[in-house]
């Protein structure tokens, strides 16, 4: 049904593990009945570029990430913006506006792109931190 074109869009809290991408990653395809192996890319805030647990994910399935600035993000109209998401990074959506923005052909005018998931929110007992995930489709 789908080629590489599906961009996770993702947000985190500090310190969450690789680990945890996957199970949430995993839960959100098994779920959409997705295979994995059309995942373009994983998008995020610029502050996250560096996120240890997000950095060995992308290598380990050898996945592109791309960032986007605070400023970029909050220009980018969402379904599911938070005001305290806003209040901590400066704009109301991560996982959203990054997985609409890296689908996007054009970053600076991101309306042909699908929303394929909205955000969902995954924790797991035991494991520190909470990620944000969404799936954008590529134009």
């Amino acid at each position: 049904m789908f080629g590489r074109n599906l961009w996770v869009g993702f947000g985190c809290q500090s310190g969450i593990s690789s680990h945890l991408i996957a199970v949430a990653i995993n839960q959100v395809w098994q779920e959409n009945k997705l295979e994995q192996k059309v995942i373009a890319g994983i998008a995020t805030i610029d502050t996250k570029a560096l996120e240890p647990g997000l950095v060995e994910f992308c290598s380990l399935l050898k996945l592109p990430l791309k960032t986007f600035s605070s400023e970029l993000l909050a220009n980018v109209a969402v379904p599911h913006p938070s005001q305290m998401i806003a209040a901590k990074v400066g704009t109301a959506s991560v996982a959203e506006a990054a997985a609409i923005l890296a689908a996007s052909a054009n970053e600076k005018q991101p309306l042909e792109v699908t929303l394929l998931v909205p955000k969902r929110i995954f924790r797991l007992p035991g494991e520190p931190g909470v990620v944000t995930i969404a799936i954008a489709t590529e134009v």
